[in-house]
């Protein structure tokens, strides 16, 4: 059995889990989450705790059982406090912009770019050169980051670019004459 299942995952006040045959369904007070349960783990929900069992023996399902509790804190995590990711945009001339659902980019292309947002992601600029994305599910708000990055991610050179707040980008030395 996987050591991370054998935690319980806490369910703070204000949150609902209602397990399905083959669902589980997470409410609080940012959203509601759903996720696919796995036949090979057993989801018990003791008062204010859920506990993820291997149904069987084999190597999967030790494996699947502390997956399962992942996402389960994940979930609880996301409904009650959110999840964010912060960018920093380094460039002369780099900015963004949040206009309602989508952001708008400049980054040292002939043309602006606009990254439109899924929904249950929300965009934040607090400064020209910082972004913040909020969302209740963890994986979303990542892909999200990670597609912004994508346009222009950091160089090695100089470093400009879109980078993460805690990112660390080490830079090369330039060719010597």
């Amino acid at each position: 059995m996987s050591r991370i299942a054998k935690n319980p995952v806490a369910i703070p006040a204000g949150v609902e889990v209602t397990l399905g045959d083959s669902v589980i369904t997470v409410k609080g007070p940012l959203g509601s989450l759903t996720q696919a349960q796995s036949r090979d783990v057993s989801v018990v929900k003791d008062g204010n705790q859920l506990q993820c069992k291997a149904a069987n023996e084999s190597q999967q399902a030790g494996a699947m059982s502390g997956t399962m509790r992942a996402l389960l804190a994940n979930m609880v995590q996301g409904v009650s406090q959110g999840f964010e990711k912060k960018l920093l945009l380094v460039g002369v001339g780099y900015r963004a912009q949040a206009k309602g659902d989508s952001v708008d980019l400049s980054l040292g292309f002939s043309h602006p770019v606009v990254h439109k947002m899924p929904v249950g992601v929300k965009v934040e600029t607090p400064t020209q050169t910082e972004i913040l994305i909020k969302g209740v599910d963890k994986q979303q708000v990542g892909q999200v980051a990670a597609e912004v990055r994508a346009y222009r991610s950091p160089e090695p050179y100089k470093g400009k670019g879109v980078r993460y707040s805690d990112e660390v980008v080490i830079l090369k030395e330039t060719k010597k004459k």
